[in-house]
């Protein structure tokens, strides 16, 4: 799993046109773990990938990054052949770090945005080794299926105070963090993505227009993909002499609106 993220200089400028940059960003990464993944002094194959956008930190602080999960191979599809990435991490997390800045920085300013002052020199990304992926697809999940924050980690709201708890990233240990109410929900609106924004993207042979190339990477691993059963659909029975009955329509009362 690769984590992508923007310095704290540029999170003003994120926020106030998030759809610009937030697409930006999936365009730039994408494109940037492309090329690393064809680079034949990398893995010399075209590479699958899921990428997650997150807008905030384990205490709710606006923090916008990317979250990648990546295989750790690719396809050539000249040789039709699967090549598999030796050791346990896919590409260097400095030389990504490097070339993302570059780019991202070279993107805003061909789409007119006017740059701070004060951007960092290096750059966090964040490349790490999860096994099967499991573990860091149940990671996203969480946070993909649920709420900014989940209600069982409330633990007070009286005279006008929220207090939550949250686990700190880098410790590992529980903390809590109390703030005015409408504190609270600023820290939760901000986090509403714009009106129709995919938060979640795939690209490569993972892409939805490439089922061909998918099927050519199943086929070369030996997946057997277990065939989907319809679930049965439960019998009605008629009130009177309790046989089955079979559904002709469905009618709805005129009186009902719709």
């Amino acid at each position: 799993m690769i984590t992508f993220t923007i310095p704290y200089q540029l999170r003003t400028l994120a926020w106030q046109h998030q759809r610009e940059l937030y697409s930006l960003l999936f365009r730039c990464i994408s494109s940037l773990l492309k090329e690393f993944g064809l680079n034949p002094k990398h893995l010399g194959a075209q590479i699958g990938m899921t990428m997650v956008l997150h807008t905030h930190s384990r205490n709710l602080d606006y923090h916008p990054h990317i979250h990648v999960v990546v295989p750790g191979g690719g396809i050539d599809t000249s040789r039709r052949q699967w090549k598999k990435k030796k050791g346990k991490y896919l590409f260097n997390h400095t030389a990504l770090a490097t070339v993302f800045r570059g780019r991202f920085l070279s993107a805003l300013h061909d789409a007119g945005f006017a740059l701070p002052e004060g951007i960092p020199e290096q750059w966090v990304v964040d490349c790490a080794h999860v096994g099967s992926g499991i573990t860091a697809i149940k990671y996203l999940s969480r946070y993909l299926y649920r709420g900014v924050i989940s209600e069982q980690n409330i633990i007070s709201d009286e005279n006008g105070q929220v207090t939550f708890r949250y686990i700190d990233g880098t410790t590992g240990e529980t903390r809590s963090r109390t703030v005015a109410g409408e504190t609270f929900l600023y820290l939760l609106m901000q986090h509403v993505l714009p009106k129709g924004f995919r938060r979640v993207r795939d690209y490569g042979f993972l892409h939805s227009n490439a089922k061909k190339l998918l099927a050519l990477v199943q086929l070369i691993l030996h997946v057997c993909i277990a065939l989907w059963t319809q679930k049965p659909r439960p019998v009605i029975r008629c009130p009177h002499c309790r046989a089955s009955m079979n559904i002709v329509c469905f009618r709805s009362s005129a009186l009902e609106p719709g």
